[in-house]
């Protein structure tokens, strides 16, 4: 199959800036040139290659948006693009990206005293030190606020106990950014270096999506830090549900790369494979497959765009988030199925992207908040009313 041609049948191109074209490009050469040729072989031994993180420092990829120490501070439109082109390479690249910079780089520049800033920020950017974001535990994924973890002060410490689970670069990371509650049962963030005495990881093997990237669970058992490893300016669920705000804008861009690699895949594929004498491609109910997908693509291009023109003027609310990561990652799960079922038989082999997306997405579909989670946000928003019972 020929190279990555791009979608973009409603000249979104001509909205963007030149900066921003020209980060977009830089991304999706490198993913051509460094990821694409890997990703297979990783998908299959369910590795990452971890070898690339300090490569996607060099490119301005962590925490990109952020300001200072060593950041890029581009726009947001831009940083949705990067997300965009490393989620077309695979989404677990898309998610190590993602958690360094929306989930470990954001609360520790929002959140985290200059000590910790300057300790930990120039380090992450450059992709020396890799950070993980626990949140989520084995009883508690959609109702954070219900987390067993604590973290008691004891003299001049806190002391962690609990696990948590479905965590992004757990085992490689340098630090994690750990949400727990404390003595007055009030959320708060802890920083929590490798090493420390307690704290452990476990990898999750078996998993038949997002197998090039590392999942881990986390686990504290009188686990001793520094009073100084906690957040000083943040306390309840406003901490973590701001980072995973971050984190949903990345992949509501994210989605789309995904479901751009795998319709350009269809597309040319339907192209070349003849049936009955001619390309499948001419026969009507292939057409119908194509045009959903890729009317569905723009559809969530410009989503995607004005939410992040809305993100720089500073407007965007949760909710915006929301729809876009609920829609957006709709989008792209069903053009990954659609594509593979235009594709036959050869859409289930790793010789085509098309399956290793789509597996992928069904993961997408449920982290940084389920499609059902994000619909309640949304009613909630628009009724006044709330389905959680709160």
């Amino acid at each position: 199959m020929e190279k990555f041609r791009g979608v973009d049948y409603y000249g979104i191109e001509e909205l963007l800036t030149e900066e921003e074209r020209m980060v977009r490009d830089a991304i999706r050469d490198w993913v051509e040139a460094e990821f694409l040729p890997l990703v297979a072989q990783h998908h299959r031994e369910g590795t990452f290659p971890t070898h690339l993180i300090p490569k996607l420092g060099e490119l301005g990829v962590f925490g990109a948006t952020l300001k200072g120490y060593g950041c890029a501070g581009l726009n947001n439109v831009a940083y949705g693009l990067i997300t965009q082109e490393l989620e077309r390479g695979d989404s677990g690249l898309r998610s190590c990206a993602s958690v360094q910079s929306s989930l470990v780089m954001y609360p520790i520049y929002t959140y985290g005293s200059e000590a910790q800033k300057e300790k930990w920020l120039p380090r992450l950017q450059r992709g020396e030190a890799v950070g993980c974001f626990g949140l989520t535990e084995p009883d508690h994924g959609s109702d954070p606020g219900s987390m067993k973890t604590r973290a008691l002060k004891k003299g001049d410490s806190y002391v962690l106990n609990g696990t948590k689970l479905w965590i992004t670069n757990g085992s490689i990371a340098d630090v994690a950014v750990v949400w727990a509650k404390g003595d007055d049962g009030e959320i708060g963030g802890y920083l929590v270096e490798t090493g420390t005495p307690g704290f452990s990881t476990l990898d999750i093997h078996g998993k038949f999506s997002m197998r090039a990237s590392i999942t881990s669970e986390l686990s504290f058992q009188d686990c001793r830090i520094p009073l100084e490893n906690k957040f000083p300016t943040v306390t309840g669920l406003r901490g973590p549900l701001g980072c995973l705000s971050q984190a949903r804008y990345g992949i509501a861009w994210g989605a789309i790369g995904a479901a751009m690699a795998c319709y350009d895949w269809a597309l040319q594929y339907a192209q070349t494979r003849v049936q009955f004498g001619k390309p499948i491609a001419q026969f009507q109910l292939v057409q119908r497959k194509l045009v959903w997908m890729l009317t569905e693509i723009t559809k969530a291009q410009l989503l995607a765009l004005q939410l992040g023109r809305l993100k720089d003027q500073g407007t965007a609310r949760a909710q915006q988030i929301s729809m876009a990561k609920m829609n957006n990652v709709w989008m792209a799960l069903e053009t990954a199925r659609m594509a593979r079922d235009v594709m036959g038989a050869a859409g289930i082999v790793d010789e085509h992207p098309v399956i290793r997306h789509m597996l992928n997405l069904e993961t997408v579909n449920t982290y940084e908040g389920t499609h059902d989670i994000h619909t309640l946000i949304v009613g909630r928003d628009i009724t006044g009313l709330s389905a959680f019972g709160d």
